[in-house]
């Protein structure tokens, strides 16, 4: 089963620290990836940049006129800031790994299963 760790980081965390802390937690973050990867259940990783520079295209309700909205989100108080695709054999070792993930000590981490949208 495919499920994904979304890591959501409150705003403005990121610029609170130091380039030092900052690559000491990203070091973290790569070793627990390549713990993942060694057990073979690890698909994909990435870390994303700031919502700063992010951009949110959406429909308007009513005319059907697409929205353009670049960041930052005044109403956001947390970003997605990265995340891990992982192949589980259930929700429980999902949850277990999340559980273990450095970032869960300044972010929250939010366990999804892969499914349909219809659904």
């Amino acid at each position: 089963m495919h499920y994904m760790l979304l890591i959501l980081e409150p705003i403005g965390q990121r610029e609170a620290r130091s380039e030092a802390e900052g690559r000491l937690l990203y070091e973290r973050m790569q070793h627990y990836a390549t713990e993942l990867q060694a057990r073979g259940l690890l698909r994909g990783a990435e870390s994303l940049a700031s919502q700063r520079t992010a951009t949110r295209v959406g429909r308007v309700s009513g005319n059907g006129t697409v929205q353009v909205l670049d960041g930052p989100f005044a109403e956001a108080k947390e970003m997605v800031g990265g995340y891990f695709l992982l192949d589980c054999a259930n929700r429980e070792q999902a949850v277990d790994i999340a559980r273990a993930c450095p970032a869960a000590e300044w972010a929250t981490i939010e366990v999804r299963e892969f499914g349909p949208c219809f659904l």
